[in-house]
């Protein structure tokens, strides 16, 4: 049986570490000169543009970097598994998590990494308030209050994302047919209406 073109592994042969780490750079944003600079620390700006064009005509090279482009995911260690991890813990997250009652919170030092990757934004302020002090009723006692709103990432967009994911909100087809039994012809501009 012959081997389909598109099932070969490019080769890397010939490929010195400095090739595969342009390549990988190139990859990353398409700037090859940039690519070629961090693979090669000492070219100036005028030699990183000629000779990473010069790479870049290299059957070799080309190859590696299609290699990497096609094989992306598994280059920077995401699967889908993964992504859906990381919906869940967002989905599954509540602000109830960051406290300890319902007025005071945990000590951010004392969260967990899964619940520091919830929170979207923590906006603080300090204000000075003055307290009636029983002891001089003339006078006013300050102090300092502090006011922390902690925002979580929208966890109807995780849970949307992982009914997507799970096909679980796949379109459902709907056959019309008619009193016969026959299939209804779509006429162009018309609805039928359900009896």
């Amino acid at each position: 049986m012959a081997e389909n073109s598109s099932d070969k592994k490019p080769s890397t042969k010939g490929l010195s570490p400095k090739q595969k780490a342009f390549c990988r750079e190139y990859i990353f944003d398409w700037n090859a000169t940039r690519a070629y600079k961090i693979a090669y620390p000492n070219s100036g700006d005028l030699t990183a543009r000629v000779e990473a064009c010069k790479l870049l005509t290299k059957p070799n090279v080309k190859q590696y970097c299609e290699l990497i482009q096609k094989d992306l995911e598994k280059l920077c260690g995401i699967s889908r598994a993964k992504v859906l991890n990381e919906h869940m813990k967002l989905a599954y997250s509540s602000i109830a998590h960051l406290h300890n009652t319902w007025i005071q919170r945990k000590d951010f030092e004392s969260l967990t990494d899964e619940q520091k990757d919830c929170i979207a934004e923590i906006d603080t302020k300090v204000r000075i308030e003055y307290e009636y002090d029983p002891d001089n009723p003339k006078e006013k006692k300050p102090v300092t209050v502090e006011y922390v709103k902690i925002k979580l990432y929208d966890k109807q967009k995780a849970l949307d994302s992982i009914s997507k994911m799970l096909g679980y909100d796949a379109p459902i087809k709907t056959e019309l047919t008619g009193k016969d039994g026959k299939d209804l012809i779509p006429i162009k501009g018309i609805t039928f209406d359900p009896e």
